[in-house]
């Protein structure tokens, strides 16, 4: 009698472990899923070559916000992005990493006046040790990052000097430019 109570002890804790790691993990990856999704979604356009394109991106304003960026994302629409901003002008030897983030991306740093300085394209990093994900740097400074599903400068022929315009830029380029 006594091997069996011991058996359903033990499988009874070995459910209560699991259901802990299962909840463990849950939790970890639930802030980067919900506060991805909750991000002030704005209009962008981007004037190249006298034509204008249009997206619909979340803005990434806060640290944190930047730091989760498109992270745990399967998909990322067409016409759709995220802009990242900041307060101050970033170094050239400052950038990105795909570290979590599972959709290949075009990054254009964005200047203060609102000019594409550079264009990159970044791979997924499919590395859990984020050590072992490369950086992408921007090369150039810049105030603003936009990120993009892979391609879809090259295919819409934007290229760096571009203007990016979104709702509260105050200075730089404009769509008359």
């Amino acid at each position: 009698m006594r091997p069996l109570q011991w058996s359903a002890l033990s499988i009874r804790t070995s459910l209560l472990l699991l259901l802990l790691v299962a909840a463990a993990m849950l939790a970890w990856r639930w802030p980067a899923v919900a506060e991805s999704t909750t991000l002030e979604r704005q209009p962008v356009r981007i004037v190249a070559d006298g034509e204008v394109f249009r997206l619909e991106v979340e803005m990434a304003r806060t640290a944190d916000e930047r730091r989760t960026g498109l992270m745990d994302r399967d998909s990322l629409a067409p016409e759709a992005g995220m802009l990242f901003l900041y307060e101050r002008i970033q170094p050239p030897q400052s950038g990105f990493w795909m570290y979590r983030t599972r959709i290949p991306l075009d990054i254009a740093f964005i200047d203060a006046r609102g000019r594409i300085a550079t264009i990159h394209t970044m791979e997924p990093c499919l590395s859990d040790n984020p050590r072992e994900c490369p950086a992408t740097l921007a090369g150039a400074p810049y105030q603003a990052a936009l990120e993009v599903n892979a391609g879809y400068f090259a295919e819409h022929g934007i290229e760096a000097g571009a203007c990016v315009v979104w709702p509260g830029r105050t200075s730089g380029c404009s769509a008359a430019d």
